[in-house]
């Protein structure tokens, strides 16, 4: 069967201005954590006016030079320095870009697409023996022959979280509209402890410690892979609406506790503690019995930083539950667990602890942060609907993958487009291809009706 996406040609693409010689930029302790792993982006857009073949494309090209003026550590390449630890020499040497041609229209791509289909929109190569010579950061721009576009983006998660990586996106997409950045990027060092800010007798956050402590050790052993279908994983996504992601919040709230408290779960521990409680019961486990679940949360806010921060502030901790005294409120206890995880990770103090830790304790051997528990990850702060390239084309999706996905999966949680309400998510699972067909036929997860909007689609 001829492929759907046909690729035009892959090109260099560097900044207007060359960079000043001598410049590097110095990833953080907790960028140098994720280098083991990649991001994976890809917005949707309907066009609603007719386009010439390669306009587009033409018009983003350009658009991209000149947004790469003010991001020479995108550009850059990667060296070591005296310490052994990767930095960006910013020498100008440009990002990847591949264009493409799909058939059909956006439209239609979307009514038929599952996770082999969507990575073809977004072009990644993994580093080369000689990373000198590697592009960190790559583009893909697809034209549909029936109308829209497809924006693919992917980067080593050495130098970006997905927050940092749509704020770029936005930074382009504001270039392209207007021909200025709206929200400018920060590239500075993490932030150090504030005098005076620590309590008297504070105890360290150890919990969190250990939790990275215990994903490091792991590392040495043997990852566990997440496949068991023949090597294949699969990406469901499913769309929550307003009403549908309220009742989970209300079913979520601790059994007897009043409504619109401190009780109440916010939208992504409800929707996390509803995929740990069916993906446990996927996995076989029963009673009280939950699978090991990691979260992982921005800390931006908490650590004091602009949203523009430059690099990675997403952490991860441990989801630790006691015995169910009912397990007819299994979500509630669930989303309580969850819950307080999320306030203990709220401290500033609790963040530097890890950080402080992470920057004296400096390890040989890299984790997988997502290698072994089932990852849940808070993506509701992100803002991908804003970014406007031209009019005439609107954002319908965007769809979000930090790869690999090992261990027992992975959930992202994401926002939907504004128009379908402020409590509206999209929720992408990433699991085995038999655990991702049981989770479609889940009991509690139908009980909600979401919108399988990119599901499976397997050969007899």
């Amino acid at each position: 069967m001829t492929s759907q996406v046909t690729f035009i040609c892959k090109r260099t693409v560097v900044s207007t201005k060359p960079v000043q010689p001598g410049k590097y930029h110095h990833p953080s302790v907790l960028d140098r954590l994720m280098e083991k792993n990649h991001l994976r982006i890809v917005y949707y857009y309907r066009s609603t006016r007719d386009v010439e073949a390669g306009e587009m494309i033409r018009k983003l090209r350009e658009s991209l030079s000149e947004m790469l003026m003010s991001f020479p550590a995108v550009t850059g390449r990667l060296q070591k320095n005296d310490k052994g630890h990767w930095m960006i020499k910013c020498n100008d040497a440009g990002v990847r870009m591949v264009e493409a041609r799909a058939r059909g229209s956006v439209e239609e791509w979307l009514k038929n697409v599952d996770r082999e289909k969507e990575l073809k929109l977004i072009h990644w190569e993994d580093m080369f023996h000689k990373p000198y010579f590697w592009s960190t950061f790559y583009v893909q721009v697809t034209e549909f022959e029936g109308g829209g576009l497809a924006i693919g983006f992917s980067c080593i998660h050495l130098l970006a979280d997905p927050i940092c990586a749509i704020t770029l996106i936005k930074a382009w997409a504001d270039t392209t509209l207007a021909g200025t950045i709206h929200t400018p990027m920060f590239f500075h060092p993490l932030p150090p402890r504030r005098l005076g800010n620590k309590t008297p007798n504070h105890e360290p956050y150890t919990a969190l410690i250990n939790h990275y402590k215990s994903s490091i050790d792991q590392t040495l052993s043997t990852i566990p892979p997440l496949s068991t279908n023949n090597g294949k994983n699969a990406t469901i996504t499913l769309s929550f609406t307003d009403p549908m992601v309220r009742t989970c919040m209300a079913m979520a709230r601790t059994p007897g506790a009043p409504p619109h408290t401190s009780h109440d779960p916010s939208p992504f521990e409800a929707l996390a503690g509803l995929f740990w409680v069916c993906l446990s019961k996927i996995k076989g486990l029963h009673g009280n019995r939950l699978l090991d679940m990691s979260i992982c949360l921005d800390t931006r806010k908490v650590l004091g930083l602009d949203k523009g921060y430059f690099g990675n502030c997403m952490v991860y901790n441990k989801v630790f539950h006691e015995e169910f005294s009912d397990n007819k409120n299994k979500l509630s206890e669930a989303a309580r667990a969850i819950r307080q995880v999320v306030k203990k990770m709220n401290d500033n103090e609790g963040i530097m602890d890890l950080i402080e830790w992470l920057e004296s304790n400096d390890h040989n051997s890299l984790p997988l942060m997502n290698g072994h528990d089932l990852i849940c990850t808070n993506l509701e702060g992100l803002d991908p609907y804003s970014a406007v390239f031209e009019d005439g084309f609107e954002l319908v999706r965007v769809s979000c993958y930090v790869e690999p996905v090992v261990g027992l999966g992975q959930v992202l949680v994401l926002p939907s487009p504004p128009s379908e309400g402020a409590m509206s998510r999209l929720v992408m699972v990433t699991l085995s291809e038999d655990d991702a067909i049981k989770l479609c036929e889940d009991d509690l997860v139908l009980e909600f009706c979401p919108t399988i909007t990119m599901g499976m689609m397997i050969s007899n």
